[in-house]
């Protein structure tokens, strides 16, 4: 993966979004020798996107899951075990 400095990245934007976009490259963007974001192809993105929403819905049907088995807590017991003060 290339990386650049956020500077350069500023002055090269129209060409790196050409490389990202038509190149499908991943090009990491910095800040004083820190890794900062990243721009990648949309389909890359949408990849992503797809792949939290399958994550997200198997822990919801994991949750309901647990519900219909009546292994749920109160919020009151998690917060007391968690040692949550609402104050």
């Amino acid at each position: 993966m290339a990386a650049i400095n956020a500077i350069e990245a500023r002055d090269q934007l129209g060409d790196l979004l050409n490389r990202v976009a038509y190149g499908k490259e991943r090009i990491t963007i910095g800040k004083r020798g820190k890794a900062m974001a990243v721009l990648v192809p949309l389909e890359d993105l949408e990849a992503l996107q797809k792949l939290e929403d399958k994550i997200d819905l198997r822990e919801a049907h994991a949750a309901l899951a647990e519900i219909k088995r009546g292994e749920y807590h109160i919020l009151a017991e998690v917060e007391a075990e968690l040692n949550i003060d609402k104050d």
